[in-house]
């Protein structure tokens, strides 16, 4: 989809319907001799926030597609809407353009048959002035970007293996100033990372560990790092997944595919300051080789970890990365994965879960989830969670070793404390948004969070 900005002097006809924004009424396609509008009920302007206005532009784009509309113009104005103007106007634009374009995507890489029509331009029609120039302009590159998000957590395990993911990688961030390093499965094992070659043992796809490392910022400054869980497929390794389980488990590696989308975003953004994405990317297979419950593996931090069931496999993969991103000396470490199912039974499916010992990087997540629409909630990572990863032969355990079967969010947390010590360090448990739920107004599949979220902190903190 193209958005075109154009003044309101100008008239449009022909090809074009226009989206008009009624408060009250019904929703319905309106001819009037030449001219065909789309009347879209939004209510009181006045009471439109941040949350429902991104909604609100995802439900025009629904109903554009829904009445096989190939090209819209759609007029509005920031002042129209006075609860959406605490983050300014470029935002306002810049979450409009966003919206416009994410509610646009489907992804049909494997329909045999595509649809005869596409929304295929927006004219935008405002008042002008370079705010709105450059709030779409930005909006647009973090969209795009998480379509490229999109794209990659779709993709079946079949054809997204640890290989193919780094290639992606490479060919995503071509041309812009990060930096793509990619270490094959002797490297990973000449560094002792313990964890990824444990869990990629099952499987014929070899592990690669990603690094991507953009330098925007001066040369002194400290970098934040971003690590992302990149299962490629988890099947759960020998204790395998039950059933309809390891549906969507082509999905596991969405945390690794939001740090790739949002280092491309930085970069095009051209954003000033020192980023660094790390990727630990591996395949949970059955096999021969498979690791097994009641092993033991050395990690890179010379952690031992009593492995005691194979599905609890992403954070011993992270443990390596958060270890590696010591060697950035970091102002900032944050780590993004689908890492529990507990994640879900505990909050749902709007938000993702946070967890740090820092309550002004908590607080301030919670701002920038507000700001950007990746919305986060607190767990707790206290003190008393930690005697539940003690391990048994190993230093650590990978799952409670105790009789504690409850919070299991948390547990995953304080296992990846472990290997955080004297960092700054927050963990996103992006599971409960790794698809999308029918009020978001979305396509099904692959949402791309965190990635909006991931670009606010680095603008932002």
């Amino acid at each position: 989809m193209q958005i075109k900005l154009e003044k309101k002097t100008k008239k449009f006809g022909g090809a074009y319907t226009n989206i008009v924004c009624k408060e009250k009424g019904v929703e319905q396609l309106v001819r009037e001799g030449k001219t065909v509008s789309l009347e879209v009920v939004a209510g009181k302007f006045s009471k439109v926030t941040p949350r429902t206005l991104r909604t609100l532009i995802r439900g025009m784009v629904q109903s554009a597609k829904k009445n096989k509309l190939e090209k819209i113009v759609l007029e509005l104005s920031f002042t129209d809407f006075p609860k959406c103007s605490e983050y300014g106007e470029e935002w306002f634009w810049s979450t409009v353009a966003e919206n416009l374009i994410l509610a646009d995507y489907e992804y049909t890489s494997y329909k045999s048959k595509k649809p005869h029509y596409a929304l295929s331009e927006v004219a935008l029609v405002t008042d002008g002035g370079k705010a709105v120039q450059n709030g779409v302009a930005h909006g647009t590159t973090v969209a795009v970007e998480i379509n490229v998000c999109r794209n990659l957590a779709n993709t079946p395990g079949s054809d997204m293996t640890p290989a193919i993911l780094a290639e992606k990688t490479k060919a995503i961030l071509k041309g812009t100033k990060a930096v793509v390093t990619i270490l094959d499965e002797k490297k990973i094992e000449k560094l002792g990372m313990g964890g990824v070659i444990g869990v990629g043992k099952g499987s014929k796809h070899k592990p690669r560990f990603i690094i991507i490392e953009y330098r925007g910022g001066k040369k002194t400054e400290k970098p934040i790092v971003f690590v992302g869980k990149g299962v490629t497929f988890d099947t759960g390794g020998l204790q395998i997944k039950p059933g309809m389980a390891m549906y969507e488990m082509h999905m596991d590696m969405s945390g690794g595919a939001s740090v790739i989308a949002s280092l491309s975003a930085i970069a095009k953004l051209g954003l000033k300051k020192n980023v660094i994405g790390l990727i630990p990317a591996v395949e949970n297979g059955v096999g021969d080789d498979a690791i097994r419950p009641g092993d033991v593996l050395t990690m890179m931090s010379g952690a031992t970890v009593d492995v005691l069931h194979t599905d609890a496999e992403g954070r011993l993969i992270l443990a390596d990365a958060l270890h590696y991103a010591r060697k950035y000396e970091p102002k900032l470490v944050v780590d993004i994965a689908t890492l529990t199912g507990a994640s879900l039974v505990a909050i749902g499916q709007h938000a993702n879960v946070i967890m740090t010992k820092d309550r002004a990087l908590e607080d301030a997540f919670r701002d920038l989830g507000e700001e950007s629409g990746d919305y986060t909630f607190p767990l707790p990572l206290w003190d008393e969670y930690k005697q539940y990863t003690k391990g048994v032969h190993g230093d650590i355990s990978n799952i409670p070793s105790s009789d504690s079967k409850y919070g299991g969010t948390i547990t995953a947390g304080m296992f990846l404390s472990h290997f955080t010590k004297k960092m700054k360090w927050v963990h996103i448990d992006m599971a409960p948004r790794m698809t999308s739920v029918g009020s978001d107004k979305l396509a099904k599949g692959a949402t791309g969070e965190p990635t909006r979220l991931l670009v606010k902190i680095v603008e932002k903190l």
